[in-house]
């Protein structure tokens, strides 16, 4: 198969409904009005020459290749800066056209290394292709003389040159070979926002720097690879295909990170991986990347990778590898004689947010056919269950209400606990995009992240709440728009119950909810919150976005609920550039929510109570099922230390790290008798694991993600399993060995299973996203192209509900021993416990988990940048290097929790969530102090890692 083809169109897309007619090179042609003559031509088949002009950027109209004709005009002007206009006659190919451009490419490759057969960019190279396109036969100026490309000119140092910057992991900069085109500035301008790129010097002097002539790893380049794909020459190139060679076909997929959802052209030479390329059909990224998706996709052949599965008795005991029947055989047995012996209820299963729809599917119906009982949960119960639970009750349904292009159209955008340029970063770039045309922004955030001030976008008022005082400062906002007259009673009287309405706005205008009140409690300034509160009500298209600084907390189904009650009360609901839209954390756990992998809910959040809903499954299935919801996480642990939850299967999920209270996780994975993991690596929770089953990478399988704004995007296998088994394939061969009767050939009819059961997914199959691309739920008779925006005409439940959100302090209270609240996060270079991340070369950005505190609490405790400390709360105890910074406002302490040698979730409690049980990760009130060495809980969890990963004696790997 072929590489997929993608047309440049040299400049970005008019979205002019108007039309304009006019004609070039004999041909006539309609486009848009704005269309530049260069993309008009390009829609007619007709390739004018270019090597500035890239259509994911603006038009520069530098490089003067792309001149044209036009009838009754003067000069040869740039056809990309040159808009159409009705009755143009533009001509494309002159003799006189055909003068100037082989002038100029003489010029360029003048001064330009000729090493074509051995440069990395032969055979993808636009310098080399444009020198054929105009005609170049020879160069009239010669290679002597001052120049770029040359070490030494005359046996003398040539002052101009530059060596290649080899900094950066994933590509190189090579400056002799850079044509000055500004294409890779312009990428990281305008597409990324980053700004870290530019020209230093002036006419034959000038080159691309990054920073202040600094090395990439040095500047603040943030490898989203930009530059690299815009790039026409071997200037910017991936040290994979230095390594391997250019790529010989690719395959449309959709990256395995974060909940963006990015489309990539996974480009192959045989079965090996040698890029992976933004696609620009994308519809979720449009052709732009961050570092993980584009380069951190090492660990797939990463050599702590297991390929075998492998067994023991017990967890003191090294692993043993065995065969895949082996182990298929051994966990049938053992989770029978479980229930034999414990009851039907004592096992249950973790879906994963890693794997695919299907997959997920298939460990939810194993549960519930196979192990008779719904004790099944996934990782949004420890991230986004309060998002299920407040939009649910608020609209009808438990999903984001608009997609990502939405972001184009806001006004005035409202951050709510997230960090967008650090866990979305794609989102990022196109947050910050519409931010510099002229959006306004509110960050509500104990912590100052990069939006609330960067390069060209400054955000108009930052409210730096203190942590678990989110439902006072949303009711506040709120108290500010009722009271002063800004809510929108015509939408309110149509589209939501207006007695609900009334009593919520008198709760909300309640003199106790003024930001006057509640700055004592908050933090906030009663100014600030006032005027942020009159700009989101009155500045146009209000959207929220908001992440897991608003869920993980013991109100985060009560702040959710606040949310949608903002966006009600002011109208912004139901069209572009408004909305309530949850920043999904995992690729797929929108898609694990959806596909039942709750206790209590069905696939499409059916209840399992409901008896219709379970009559569906049961005779697709062939079984009857237990109408009462099973165990949620946190209960199966409990039960497990009870001694009445003794048998597990986790699919890509590490409870262990990943979970509050590590205590308390390793205490219940310790008491059960057959704790089964299928994962990639020996993570964390499988030092308490009495099988591994080997996983595969979303490189080595078909089927689906959905995405944070409930798109089903494809995945595309593009390589052999390395373990021999796609994780669907694993899951339904070992329901076989349990007695269950599946006969799934391909991920493709799990999905036509999905589509029979499941209403919002009733036309989505393979065939349907093959020929539309992707498609957003629900995607049904009544919503046949996907519904890329919620709730336009009404809400799914009928009326909005307005609901009243007292706020309620968490029970996490800061005190003479523990004066600090301790928050946590994601950083930019690293994904969620790092299992993945950790095995790529994104750990020269980001090696370790760091402690940021303020620089007043850090001089009173004596603890200077770098210094190791300790991070005590009333759960446990861990020692990480301290960062001080302003970042985080006094009386607030900051960490991720990506390295297991940290262990930070040892000290956060077991407070959650009202409603859902979601872990409260964003308050824990610490101690910090100057440590000399790792806590005894570090010491011996380290000696127990060791233990864990012992391996008696090795099988070849599975084929």
């Amino acid at each position: 198969m072929p590489l997929v083809p993608e047309i440049d169109y040299g400049t970005p897309a008019s979205r002019s409904e108007k039309m304009v007619t006019l004609t070039i090179d004999g041909s006539e042609i309609t486009v848009p009005e704005g269309t530049s003559i260069m993309r008009a031509s390009m829609e007619a088949g007709i390739k004018v020459p270019k090597l500035c002009a890239t259509d994911m950027v603006d038009a520069f109209g530098s490089c003067r290749l792309c001149l044209v004709e036009i009838e009754g005009r003067n000069g040869t002007p740039a056809s990309c800066t040159t808009p159409v206009a009705p009755g143009l006659v533009v001509h494309t190919q002159t003799s006189r056209l055909k003068q100037i451009r082989k002038g100029v490419m003489e010029l360029y490759i003048s001064d330009h290394p000729l090493d074509c057969l051995t440069c990395t960019a032969n055979g993808d190279c636009e310098l080399q292709d444009m020198a054929g396109a105009v005609g170049l036969r020879d160069v009239r100026y010669g290679y002597e003389g001052d120049n770029h490309v040359k070490a030494r000119n005359n046996g003398e140092a040539n002052a101009r040159w530059m060596p290649k910057d080899e900094s950066n992991p994933y590509f190189t900069y090579d400056p002799s070979k850079c044509i000055v085109c500004s294409r890779c500035v312009r990428a990281c301008e305008e597409v990324q926002g980053t700004f870290a790129l530019t020209i230093e010097g002036r006419g034959f002097d000038s080159r691309v720097s990054p920073g202040m002539h600094e090395h990439f790893l040095d500047s603040e380049c943030v490898s989203c690879g930009a530059c690299v794909q815009a790039c026409p020459t071997a200037t910017l190139t991936e040290k994979s295909v230095i390594e391997i060679g250019q790529p010989e076909h690719s395959v449309v997929t959709t990256c395995a990170y974060c909940g963006v959802g990015c489309s990539f052209k996974a480009e192959m030479r045989g079965e090996e991986l040698v890029r992976m390329v933004p696609w620009k059909d994308g519809q979720a990224n449009r052709g732009h990347s961050c570092v993980k998706g584009r380069f951190a996709y090492g660990y797939s052949t990463h050599r702590e990778r297991i390929l075998n599965p492998m067994i023991r008795e017990k967890i003191s005991d090294p692993w043993r590898e065995v065969t895949w029947e082996e182990a298929y055989a051994h966990v049938a047995s053992e989770f029978r004689r479980i229930q034999y012996q414990y009851g039907r209820d004592s096992i249950g299963g973790i879906t994963s947010s890693r794997c695919t729809n299907e997959e997920t599917y298939l460990v939810q119906k194993l549960i519930r056919a196979g192990f008779g009982n719904n004790n099944v949960d996934t990782c949004a119960r420890v991230c986004h269950s309060p998002t299920g639970y407040g939009l649910g009750q608020a609209f009808g349904t438990s999903a984001g209400t608009q997609d990502f292009d939405s972001v184009e159209h806001t006004d005035v955008v409202m951050i709510i606990g997230a960090n967008p340029t650090d866990a979305h970063p794609v989102f990022g770039s196109r947050l910050k995009k519409r931010l510099r045309q002229g959006a306004k922004l509110i960050v509500v955030d104990p912590r100052r992240i990069d939006l609330v001030s960067s390069p060209h976008v400054k955000a108009s008022y930052h409210l730096p709440l203190r942590p678990g005082t989110n439902v006072a400062v949303v009711t506040a906002l709120a108290h500010v728009i009722v009271t002063e007259g800004l809510y929108d009673e015509k939408f309110i009287r149509e589209r939501c119950d207006w007695s609900e309405f009334e009593d919520w706005a008198a709760f909300v205008a309640e003199p106790r909810h003024s930001p006057e009140e509640t700055e004592a409690l908050t933090g906030v300034p009663a100014e600030t919150l006032r005027g942020a509160a009159r700009l989101f009500a009155t500045g146009g298209n209000g959207s929220i976005y908001y992440g897991l600084g608003v869920t993980e907390h013991s109100q985060g189904s009560t702040t959710v609920m606040a949310i949608a009650n903002l966006a009600m009360a002011t109208g912004n609901i139901g069209r572009k550039g408004v909305g309530v839209n949850p920043l999904r954390g995992q690729n797929n756990v929108q898609g694990s929510c959806d596909m039942g992998s709750f206790p209590h809910e069905l696939p499409g959040y059916r209840h399992i109570s409901d008896d219709a809903t379970r009559d569906v499954f049961e005779k697709m299935w062939g079984v009857k099922l237990n109408n009462e919801p099973g165990l949620r996480i946190n209960n199966m642990l409990d039960a497990a230390v009870e001694g009445t939850f003794m048998g597990l299967y986790i699919q890509g999920e590490d409870i262990l790290q990943s979970d509050p209270d590590t205590r308390h996780v390793s205490a219940g994975l310790a008491a059960m008798e057959c704790v089964v993991v299928q994962d990639l690596f020996l993570n964390e929770t499988a030092n308490y694991a009495h099988v591994f089953l080997p996983g595969s990478t979303f490189l080595e399988k078909d089927g689906t993600f959905t995405n944070a704004e409930r798109r089903i995007n494809r995945v595309r296998r593009v390589m052999t399993p390395k373990n021999g088994y796609a994780d669907w394939e694993v899951t339904q061969n070992l329901a076989k060995a349990m007695g269950l009767d599946w006969h799934y050939t391909h991920p493709s009819e799990i999905m036509d299973e999905i589509a029979a059961t499941t209403p919002s997914f009733a036309l989505v199959s393979y065939d349907y996203l093959d020929k539309i691309g992707s498609v957003q739920w629900p995607c049904n008779e009544q919503h046949p192209l996907g519904s890329p925006i919620m709730h336009t005409d009404g809400f799914v439940r009928g009326k909005g509900k307005f609901i009243r959100t007292e706020y309620v302090a968490t029970d996490e209270k800061t005190g003479p021993r523990f004066p600090l609240l301790l928050t946590t996060g994601r950083i930019l270079s690293q994904y969620n416990v790092g299992a993945q991340t950790r095995r790529t070369d994104n750990v020269v950005w980001h090696e370790e988990d760091r402690l940021e505190i303020h620089p007043h609490d850090a001089d009173n405790r004596g603890i200077r940048d770098g210094d190791w400390v300790r991070l005590t709360s009333r759960a446990g105890e861990t020692t990480l290097r301290a960062l001080v910074t302003d970042r985080v406002a006094t009386g607030v302490v900051y960490t991720t929790f990506h390295h297991p040698g940290t262990q930070a979730n040892v000290i956060t409690t077991d407070f959650s969530d009202w409603a859902t049980n979601c872990p409260e990760y964003k308050v824990t009130a610490v101690q910090i102090s100057p440590s000399n060495g790792p806590s005894d809980w570090q010491v011996e969890y380290d000696e127990l890692s060791k233990r864990s990963r012992r391996i008696a004696g090795k099988l070849e790997a599975a084929e």
